[in-house]
Parts: C-alpha cells; sequence; structure tokens
C-alpha cells in the first residue's frame, strides 16, 4: 500500500484543485477589444517614437507637473500625462563602450544584460530628478533636470521628439539663464549606483526617496546573491538588512515599498517593503512566501550588535488563500504587484495585491485586499520562535524585552529613547534572532475577492480607481496580464459575504502582445498608463459607446464610470441627470 500513497494524494489533490477550477471560472468579459478595435475608439494613444530599446518601465507619475517618468534600456523619457505624443523629452544614456565590452566579456548577453536599463527615477526637488540605471553591471546614478524643454544639442530622438544625449557623457549643460527650463542629465553629478540599483536588469528592485534618503530593496551585488533592504545618501548612516541571514531574507524578490505612517508622530514612521522569498523551511523546494516587511524611518542600528544595520525590520506572511471545504486551503503564494489606495486617513491606506500561483498540478491568479488594522495585530502579535532546524516554528513564549522589538525610538512609546543606539542590548539581539512574526496577514474577509483558475493568462499588475457611479461608490480594478492584456473589474456585495464578479472589459492593449510590466492610474485624467517591453500606451477608463446604442445595452453593462442620457450611453455625471446604470 505504502507505494501508491503519493499517487492516490494526487489524484485526491486533481479532484479538489478541478473542483475550485470549475467553482471560480470567471465571467466572460462584457466587451471584448482587439489591439485594431481598440485603435479604432480613439480612446488610447501609443507612443509613436521608434526607439532602438526596449523594457519600458513607468517609475514616476508626476501629477503635479503634468508629467510621467519611463525608464527603459539606454533611454529617459518625460511623458505629457494628456498626451504622451505631445513633444516627448528624451534623454539618451547608455552605458559607456567599455563597461559593455567588460560586460560581455564577463559572459553576460549584449541586448538583454549589458546595456543601461533604467530602474529608479524618484522625485529629488521641485526642480531635479535622481535616476538610476544598471550601467551594463555597473550600476550608475545621477541628477536631473527636470524641465519642460529640450537641450538644444545634437538630438538623438527621432523626429517630433525632443531630448540630449548622455553618452559618455553629454554635451554641455544649457545656458545658466535657460537651465530651469531645459531636460537634461547632469554630467558632472554621475555617482555609483550600487545599494540603490541591481546589476543585473532582471533583478527587480523598489526605491523611496524620502527625506533625501534613497531607501530601496535591491541586490547590491554582481552575482545577485547579496539581497538588501538598503539605506543611502542624506544625513543618516548607511543601514541594511543582516547580510546572508536566511531568517532576515531569502533569495527574495521585492515588488514594492510605501511610506505609511503609524500615528500623527513622525518618529513612529514605518516604511514597508512587499516582497516573496523562498521558504527558509523547505531549502531543497521552489516553495515561495509572500511577505510585508518594515523598518523605521529612524533607525540608526545597533551600538555594539547590528551596527549600520536594521535594528527594528520585522516581516510577517501575507497569506491570498482560498479555503476549501475539507479544510485544505489552495495558497496564491507568489506576490507580483501591489497597489495602495489612499483614504481620508493616510494611516489606513487600504491595500490591494495581486497574486499568483504556478505549481505544476494548480496554477492561476488572485487578488486579495488587505488593511493595516490587520497588519499592525500581527506586528504586534506573538514572534516566531524556532530551538533549532529540525524543529517547528512556534510562537516565541518568553519575556519580550523592552521597548518591543520593532518600535521606533522617540515615538509614541518610547519618548525618551532618542536612538535605537540606546536600546539595550537584549533588545538588539532580540531583534537579530526573531525577525518574523508568527501570525501571518489575512485578507479581509479571510479569502481573495476574485480568483482566476482554468485560464491561460496570470495577472501581473494591479491599479484601482473609486468611482462615484448614480448607485454609489464602485472600486474598479483594472488589471493587467502576461498576454498583454488589460482587464477592468468590479466586484459586486451580495449575501453572506458572498460576491458577483464582472469583467466590464478586456481590452488588448499593444499591436505585439507581451506581458504588462508597469501600470499607474490617473483618476484626475480618467487614464490608465501602461507599459511592456515593447512600448507605452495610455487609454481612457471608460468606453461607454462601445456598450451599444440602446439604454437596456447601457444599463445592463454595469459598469459605474457609464449612464444613459436619454440618447447616448455616455460618461456618468453626478451633476446632470442621468438613468441609473443598472
Amino acid at each position: 500500500m505504502q507505494p501508491q500513497d503519493p499517487l492516490l494524494l494526487s489524484c485526491i489533490l486533481l479532484s479538489f484543485y478541478y473542483t475550485i477550477a470549475k467553482d471560480i471560472a470567471p465571467p466572460p468579459p462584457r466587451v471584448q477589444l482587439s489591439f485594431r478595435e481598440l485603435k479604432a475608439s480613439n480612446t488610447a494613444h501609443f507612443l509613436h517614437f521608434l526607439l532602438n530599446t526596449t523594457d519600458y518601465r513607468i517609475l514616476l507619475k508626476d501629477e503635479d507637473h503634468d508629467r510621467m517618468y519611463v525608464g527603459c534600456k539606454d533611454y529617459i523619457l518625460s511623458l505629457d500625462l494628456q498626451d504622451i505624443n505631445r513633444e516627448p523629452l528624451i534623454i539618451h544614456w547608455p552605458a559607456k563602450q567599455q563597461r559593455i565590452d567588460e560586460c560581455v566579456l564577463s559572459g553576460k548577453d549584449i541586448n538583454g544584460e549589458c546595456g543601461n536599463f533604467i530602474r529608479l527615477i524618484q522625485p529629488w526637488n521641485r526642480t531635479h530628478l535622481y535616476a538610476c540605471g544598471t550601467g551594463a553591471y555597473n550600476p550608475v546614478c545621477t541628477y536631473i533636470n527636470r524641465g519642460r524643454k529640450a537641450q538644444a544639442s545634437d538630438h538623438t530622438a527621432p523626429p517630433g521628439g525632443r531630448g540630449s544625449r548622455a553618452a559618455d557623457y553629454p554635451p554641455s549643460p544649457a545656458p545658466a539663464e535657460h537651465k530651469d527650463y531645459v531636460f537634461y542629465l547632469d554630467p558632472d553629478r554621475v555617482e555609483s549606483g550600487k545599494g540603490k540599483c541591481a546589476y543585473d536588469p532582471k533583478l527587480d528592485s523598489v526605491s523611496a526617496l524620502i527625506n533625501e534618503e534613497l531607501y530601496s530593496g535591491v541586490y547590491i551585488d554582481f552575482m545577485g546573491t547579496d539581497a538588501a533592504i538598503f539605506r543611502a545618501m542624506g544625513k543618516q548612516a548607511a543601514m541594511r538588512t543582516d547580510q546572508y541571514n536566511s531568517r532576515w531574507l531569502n533569495d527574495p524578490a521585492f515588488v514594492h515599498v510605501q511610506l505609511i505612517p503609524d500615528s500623527l508622530e513622525r518618529n513612529d514612521d514605518k516604511l514597508y517593503f512587499f516582497f516573496r522569498e523562498k521558504s527558509t523551511d523547505s531549502p531543497h523546494s521552489p516553495t515561495l512566501y509572500s511577505r510585508i516587511g518594515r523598518v523605521c524611518l529612524n533607525d540608526d542600528g545597533g551600538h555594539c550588535c547590528l551596527v549600520n544595520k536594521w535594528s527594528t525590520f520585522l516581516k510577517a506572511r501575507l497569506m491570498c488563500s482560498v479555503p476549501g471545504a475539507d479544510g485544505i486551503e489552495t495558497h496564491f503564494d507568489e506576490l507580483q504587484d501591489v497597489f495602495i489606495q489612499q483614504t481620508q486617513d493616510n494611516k489606513n491606506p487600504v491595500i490591494y495585491a495581486v497574486f499568483s500561483a504556478s505549481g505544476s498540478v494548480f496554477k492561476g491568479s488572485a487578488v486579495c485586499v488587505y488593511s493595516m488594522a490587520d497588519i499592525r495585530m500581527v506586528f504586534n502579535g506573538p514572534f516566531a520562535h524556532k530551538e533549532g532546524p529540525n524543529y517547528q516554528w512556534m510562537p516565541y513564549t518568553g519575556k519580550i524585552p523592552y521597548p518591543r522589538p520593532g518600535t521606533c525610538p522617540g515615538g509614541t512609546f518610547t519618548p525618551s529613547m532618542k536612538s535605537t543606539k540606546d536600546y539595550p542590548d537584549e533588545v538588539i539581539n532580540f531583534m537579530r534572532t526573531h525577525p518574523v512574526m508568527y501570525n501571518p496577514v489575512y485578507p479581509i474577509h479571510r479569502q481573495p475577492l476574485l480568483v482566476r483558475t482554468n485560464v491561460n493568462y496570470k495577472f501581473t499588475t494591479i491599479a484601482v480607481d473609486q468611482v462615484d457611479a448614480s448607485d454609489g461608490r464602485y472600486e474598479v480594478l483594472f488589471l493587467g496580464t502576461d498576454q498583454g492584456t488589460v482587464q477592468k473589474v468590479i466586484v459586486l456585495p451580495k449575501d453572506d459575504l458572498e460576491t458577483e464578479e464582472l469583467i466590464l472589459e478586456e481590452v488588448e492593449v499593444f499591436k505585439v502582445p507581451a506581458p504588462i510590466k508597469s501600470m499607474k492610474i490617473s483618476s484626475k485624467r480618467q487614464q490608465l498608463y501602461v507599459s511592456s517591453v515593447s512600448g507605452v500606451t495610455h487609454l481612457a477608463l471608460h468606453r461607454c459607446d462601445v456598450y451599444g446604442e440602446a439604454c437596456a445595452d447601457c444599463c445592463l453593462a454595469r459598469d459605474p464610470y457609464c449612464a444613459w442620457d436619454g440618447k447616448t450611453c455616455s460618461r456618468y455625471s453626478a451633476s446632470s441627470k442621468r438613468y441609473a446604470e443598472g
């Protein structure tokens, strides 16, 4: 009987997964538009400038300056948010030829690795940006004047686009009287990007520039084995996670970073990192866990132990799973993207996260939603403890040192301790060995908002818009896929925590299908900005006329953006008299 047990278990699991797939099969989209149909609708704008580049990433959306900044291989683009084809400003910033040659000699691919892939663009001040690229496996950073005009030089942009060449390095900057208006890279301020940007363009990094200090989740070595949450620049000391300590980070893939205040006291401010990593419990298996980690902004490290290393770093597991009738849970453990939905209370945003599962038996995607109250409860709960490698994780039951590990200095609970260097050694030692919380963070209602199984795609990105319709407020989800499509989805509540999912629209965004890399949304302009390896586009959040020319078609669409105005299906406006959507 023993040899037959694994086969029996596989059959049970297959039956269980089939039941899940059948029960949560997605409804068909109300409207499907091919790339050609989307283009014909005149509701999308595709970047027309054909640069010899690839791997477009939307790295910064600046609503105050009406600009969007895109990084790609060897180029930085400044695009108009209203029309990305309206005089784009372009900086050409390739790696030096000597560096490219050295990269190729080290065995790297000349096209996919030995270029300057721009991975970081952050606002430095009102006039400048801070940007970093992989630099052909030699990360570099510099400052960019965010001016609205092109530099008068030999342009490398195609006709109609404006820009300056920044290769080895650009011509002299603009005259002093015009500098404030010119979009250009400062060649005299190029500096090392180590600890700020990865060497390998395939390794994603995240960053946040706060008070002239750069916080990054990044691999900081050539081989791509030393991952760290790193602080560089600014007045405070450089800081990182404990090196090669798998309890802290274990081959992570960084997804998002966000500053979320805990209270009105600024010394309580924490930076939250979202990532996935290998499980330390299964070193020889591909088991992954999704994580949320955090550090205090004012962390100074320890005095004797953890010198120049975070002394407030904690992490917890992000759970997104489908509970089965027999108690077995199907986990979506591969965190793909995170969207932070701000509320009137900046201490309590709503967190939307996209997950996938890509096992040999079960594949699918899910969206889970989390509250900051639940997240803080986990970080204030028991710490995970393990006596040795052959023991199970248990909640720590010993005495918790004071101040509680993970507490920020000078904050609400430690007003007399101005620095983590003032913390007792027992606190610092406890932090080094107990960075993991025992309880996981469960989503709201302890189940996903929506699930996709038994489909030929997975979700890669998410953006959320709040829409005021005639019958209330809706959260509209825009979900990018690895097949180059974007779905517009609403989830409606029913009885007993049951919900009804409606796919309002599915559109092909690019002529050549490719996974959606990044998405940004502008409620102010009613636009969604999308990028892939092949380009950038922006499309309207609504295409009400595609639902039909009759009132019934408009109402049955149930699109909260749309309503029947007596003649056509058009954008709902609270100030005008409209019939309800449905």
